[in-house]
């Protein structure tokens, strides 16, 4: 069982390594791409489907790595059945109509931990990127009241 639960924490480690890097990928690029300059409104929200679609594909990376996991440990019987008990785990979805063999079901507790987490990451970055966009965006109402 402590095998195991190495193995998930190693997931989880990698889970985070690529979310990290994705994500300080995004950072490098909005600077040298659009927080340099006042953002239209339009362009904002550009901006923020831009990361949306960004942090999606990154959980969707992760889901994949866990899937992959589950079958080359033969946890699921094939990848498409595999990506999708790992998006309902890592989602925290939980629809129990596929299980992990018993040794294995602490993996999946720690994929949604995963998956709470990195989901959590993912939101406080969208926020972060939200309140700056719309910081550097041009308002009449700002200009007025100073």
């Amino acid at each position: 069982m402590l095998a195991k639960l190495i193995v998930a924490l190693l997931l989880m480690a990698l889970c985070v390594a690529i979310h990290v890097v994705g994500l300080t990928t995004a950072v490098h690029r909005l600077r040298r791409d659009t927080m340099s300059l006042p953002l239209s409104f339009g362009r904002s929200v550009g901006v923020l489907i831009a990361i949306a679609a960004w942090a999606i594909v990154l959980h969707l990376l992760q889901i994949s790595v866990w899937a992959l996991f589950y079958v080359f440990e033969h946890g699921m019987p094939d990848l498409p059945t595999a990506l999708y008990f790992s998006a309902v785990t890592y989602t925290t979805t939980g629809y129990g109509d596929l299980v992990l063999p018993a040794e294995w079901r602490l993996v999946g507790g720690v994929e949604a931990l995963t998956g709470i987490l990195m989901c959590g990451l993912s939101t406080g970055f969208f926020f972060a990127v939200l309140v700056k966009t719309f910081e550097a965006a041009p308002s009449a109402d700002r200009e007025t009241r100073l």
